[in-house]
């Protein structure tokens, strides 16, 4: 969960970085966020059948793949388009890595504290999100600085990253990140998971059925305002106070796309506390 969030949620401090880069308007850095969410869309369904067919550790290890592979690319190629191309191959390994989690995290926790153990996953979720920023603003600065002393992981990573383009460097520690988790779920064990009958993905023609139901219609659009909501704010605070206010993205807006996460963190540790008196309900 830590690792998902801390690649996931970078964007919103990286936003108006990558638009002084590319030289995008504001329509075309709203695809950034677009590129990486709509990956989620595509990639659910078919995530739920590759799990089955190849069960858990097998579809964890292609997940950190396919975003080691869009970290890596864009590391090594950084161009706009690539980076469109980047955002979507990451997000279609979250995507695979949401479906495939849940379950794990109901057999390895038991389905009674399922809800519980949920909350506290979204309080580490939080916590790396809250943690990413301030890692993104303390690369930016010291690699922009030739007079802080940058250590070796500093100097090498100022290396591999082109100094007009420092932002890019999180990308390199998004790499790392990825080759440590394949290394990691290839070495542990991974319980099977023994799926409820309501966790089986059947044929397209169950889901069409399901699309009919106006509770799966109504789970949508609330999950669809709840994202847009929290990704909104995420992606486009920084770029607010740039505007607005004349802050620096790379100092004050990450600072504040941290604090952002690190309150929805605090956020969850009244949520548990609710959840040991009260149904989820």
């Amino acid at each position: 969960f830590f690792a998902i969030s801390f690649l996931t949620n970078i964007l919103g401090a990286i936003n108006p970085n990558v638009s002084d880069s590319f030289s995008l308007n504001g329509v075309m850095t709203g695809l950034l966020p677009f590129s990486f969410f709509i990956a989620y869309a595509l990639m659910s369904i078919p995530s739920g059948m590759i799990v089955q067919k190849y069960d858990e550790k097998k579809s964890l290890a292609f997940a950190w793949i396919l975003a080691l592979t869009g970290a890596l690319v864009f590391s090594l190629f950084p161009s706009f388009p690539v980076f469109l191309g980047s955002l979507f191959l990451i997000g279609c390994g979250m995507a695979l890595l949401q479906v495939i989690i849940y379950p794990l995290l109901r057999v390895t926790g038991g389905e009674k504290h399922f809800a519980f153990n949920s909350v506290l996953a979204q309080l580490v979720f939080g916590a790396a999100s809250f943690i990413s920023p301030f890692v993104y603003s303390y690369l930016v600065t010291h690699l922009g600085d030739p007079t802080s002393n940058q250590g070796p992981f500093i100097s090498f990573i100022s290396y591999l990253t082109p100094a007009t383009l420092s932002w890019v460097s999180i990308y390199w520690i998004f790499s790392i990140v990825s080759f440590l988790m394949i290394t990691i779920i290839l070495f542990s064990p991974i319980p099977k998971v023994i799926r409820n009958e309501d966790e089986t993905v059947g044929a397209w023609d169950t889901h069409v059925e399901l699309f009919k139901q106006k509770n799966v219609i109504l789970f949508f659009l609330g999950i669809f305002s709840y994202v847009g909501v929290e990704q909104g704010i995420s992606n486009w605070i920084s770029e607010f106070l740039r505007t607005y206010h004349g802050l620096k993205p790379e100092v004050e807006g990450s600072a504040t796309v941290g604090l952002f996460w690190g309150m929805m963190t605090v956020g969850c540790i009244p949520g548990m506390a609710l959840l040991k008196v009260m149904d989820s309900k």
